[in-house]
């Protein structure tokens, strides 16, 4: 028998990009746009896997997509609750290795307008469940968002 746990844990990150709420905003609202800048095709390792794909971004509607690392397939299966347009998101999310769900989050995006452009703030509560990624599983996310924020840093400068 699996010993069950769980670890929670939130964490807020900060950014501040040169681009307005709206560019930001419409960068986490079109397709096109997050999986440029949100590609999970940029770290070592990683592979596109088969399946379903969603990207249905409006209240009630989902985003689902999968990859594969280290042997192991991936399933990030994501449903918008709030969107207020270049204000703010926020959606919950699960995540499965082999099928087999090892987190829930609950993630809030906030966009507001500052002199030089937007100041984007995240905060994720997170369940990691049964020790997947050990005690380490709530830096390894927030790790792994502040990357895919750089990313997005990226993104805007290079959509500018």
């Amino acid at each position: 028998m699996t010993e069950r746990s769980v670890i929670h844990d939130t964490f807020v990150i900060e950014r501040t990009y040169p681009a307005s709420p709206a560019r930001a905003f419409a960068a986490f609202a079109a397709k096109e746009a997050k999986d440029t800048w949100g590609d999970t095709g940029d770290i070592a390792g990683i592979e596109p896997a088969t399946g379903p794909i969603e990207f249905d971004f409006r209240v009630g509607g989902r985003e689902r997509f999968g990859f594969v690392y280290q042997d192991v397939h991936y399933t990030y299966d994501a449903f918008y609750y709030d969107i207020v347009p270049d204000q703010r998101l926020v959606y919950s999310y699960e995540m499965y290795a082999d099928g087999v769900r090892f987190s829930v989050s609950v993630a809030t995006i906030e966009f507001v307008k500052t002199a030089d452009g937007t100041a984007l703030t995240w905060t994720e509560q997170g369940a990691y469940l049964d020790g997947f990624d050990g005690d380490d599983a709530p830096r390894l996310r927030e790790g792994g968002t502040s990357e895919m924020l750089d990313g997005l840093a990226k993104y805007l400068a290079s959509a500018s």
